[in-house]
């Protein structure tokens, strides 16, 4: 049997960034286009050409981009009561965007077109005439988005069907369905897909995400009928967002099989979620259905010895037909088999080491106790593996360090300085200091120039987050704290923890190990390249050394 095919319209660009803390460039709508189209989006909607300057200027620079598969469309509105078509300047807007589809939002609940337009019923009818017959003779494709048309079926079915069928009598090429304000229930909206298709039109749907129920909404509409789905990546959009693309596709694609992307697409798809989150600089919800960083992680101590033996005991699918991966996670709740396979994705033998793989759960369970948490903490995780089953020689030492904080008066900024004094290879001495905007950036500024001299590398290093915790509130500031450190070096991204009752030894402690897992990670990289030679000589492992 013939898989049916359903278009993919993604309307990131501009109902997308209508969502709360979502805004892009024009250059950044530029990057987001591309990877669309990289995908095997059908349609991305660019924006609405009449109403700011920065969607003009998108639609003039997509002209200069040559993309494989992917069409633009440009988003506005049905002509102005009392205008006529040629003379309205939103419709002109869209015709000098010079895009092969063009998108018209029109009323289809009589209670917008009452107390929204202030017009009479009849007269919307011929606003959505007169709008979609103008474009027709000029565009090569016309899409009518039906606002609130569920919640207008509701009230009075009979309008809102004649508002689309004025639509299809001019010419329209397809009619997307809108539950505008995101209240319907999945059967209402196959009820009311099913009579819209009476009018021997394609049909499309667009649903935002307030009852939560919005992929569920466009599953029920294909199942009815509908040949379109719009939505955006990440489910961005205004008030609750709109249908997330990122849980739709596979949805269609892998569990009701229709036809969305080439599988070779679909391995893209976390890329793509991951992009376009870090492009408006919002940090991702782990919890994401297929493209999330929790997605496919396991932490029970019976979850991972079950999908060691085989990945389907609790993966639905295989992350990688998405582009994701399964993750193993260790605390307090781990087994033997999260170790072992933590062990195994490090690249470190612990074949044979029963006795002292249950030394390092029991440490393990206890620095989880103590507030350790290494669930965003790879790099610190591997760390201590390696320390307690693979000891390794180490990069540096610390002889000490000094924090000084120092305000002069009530109204004036606090200055920070910290120095710092480190033993390198051959027992060099380094003793540097720095200031910093605070305790924390301080320490980090003087360790990097006390290690750049052997390790010029370190200056790749990037400190990408940093969170506290408070771990036992009810000690007030006598409290130990938790920190979490993200850090990079333009290739990978790893997390460190560190815990203590002093905030800035805690810092410290998560610090050093992002130094210390980069200065690892260069030197792997160096051993597998033919010839390479080390730059500095570490010093041997001893008690206190980084």
């Amino acid at each position: 049997m013939k898989r049916r095919k359903v278009e993919i319209y993604d309307t990131t660009l501009r109902d997308g960034t209508q969502g709360e803390g979502i805004n892009y460039t024009v250059r950044d709508k530029l990057a987001v286009a591309q990877k669309l189209d990289d995908l095997g989006v059908s349609v991305i909607e660019g924006g609405w050409p009449g109403s700011n300057p920065r969607d003009a200027a998108f639609f003039e620079g997509i002209r200069k981009i040559r993309l494989r598969s992917a069409t633009i469309a440009a988003f506005g509105s049905t002509v102005r009561p009392g205008k006529a078509p040629s003379a309205d300047a939103n419709l002109r807007a869209l015709l000098e965007a010079e895009t092969p589809v063009v998108t018209i939002v029109a009323k289809t609940w009589d209670f917008h077109v009452r107390e929204d337009l202030r017009i009479e019923l009849d007269e919307n009818l011929e606003l959505i005439s007169k709008t979609i017959a103008f474009l027709k003779k000029r565009v090569e494709r016309v899409i009518l988005d039906a606002e609130h048309f569920f919640d207008g079926f509701a009230a009075d079915g009979e309008y809102a069907l004649a508002c689309l069928r004025a639509a299809a009598d001019a010419g329209v090429d397809l009619l997307c369905l809108c539950d505008t304000r995101g209240g319907s229930l999945p059967a209402a909206i196959g009820d009311a897909t099913r009579a819209a298709l009476a009018l021997a039109v394609p049909v499309g749907i667009h649903c935002h995400d307030d009852s939560g129920l919005a992929v569920a909404n466009s599953l029920a509409a294909v199942e009815a009928g509908a040949v379109q789905v719009q939505g955006t990546i990440n489910g961005f959009g205004e008030r609750c967002g709109n249908a997330n693309l990122c849980t739709l596709i596979p949805d269609l694609q892998l569990k009701m099989n229709y036809r969305c992307l080439d599988p070779q697409q679909l391995q893209r798809l976390t890329e793509v979620s991951r992009f376009c989150a870090e492009l408006a600089n919002v940090e991702l919800e782990r919890r994401l259905p297929y493209v999330g960083r929790a997605a496919f992680a396991h932490k029970g101590g019976l979850h991972v010895a079950a999908v060691r033996k085989n990945r389907a005991t609790y993966e639905h699918i295989d992350p990688a037909l998405l582009g994701n991966e399964q993750r193993v996670l260790v605390s307090d709740l781990s087994g033997r088999s999260n170790v072992v396979s933590k062990a195994e994705q490090f690249g470190i033998d612990v074949e044979g080491r029963h006795d002292e793989l249950a030394s390092l759960l029991s440490h393990l369970k206890d620095l989880e106790h103590s507030g350790f948490q290494f669930e965003g903490a790879d790099a610190s995780f591997e760390l201590l593996m390696r320390k307690n089953l693979h000891p390794f020689q180490r990069f540096f030492k610390l002889v000490g360090f000094r924090v000084i904080d120092e305000k002069r008066s009530d109204e004036g900024d606090t200055g920070c300085e910290a120095t710092v004094m480190i033993e390198g290879p051959d027992g060099v001495v380094e003793h540097t200091a720095a200031q910093g905007n605070g305790p924390v950036n301080a320490l980090d500024r003087a360790l990097r120039k006390a290690l750049t001299k052997f390790y010029p590398s370190i200056e790749k290093l990037q400190l990408h987050d940093y969170k506290v915790r408070v771990l036992d509130g009810q000690a007030g500031t006598e409290s130990r704290v938790r920190v979490l450190i993200e850090s990079g070096d333009g290739e990978d991204r790893w997390g460190t923890v560190g815990v203590s009752h002093n905030v800035v030894e805690a810092s410290w402690q998560a610090l050093v190990d992002s130094v210390v897992y980069k200065l690892l990670k260069d030197e792997r990289i160096g051993a597998r390249k033919p010839g390479a030679a080390r730059r500095a000589k570490p010093i041997r492992a001893r008690r206190g050394a980084a």
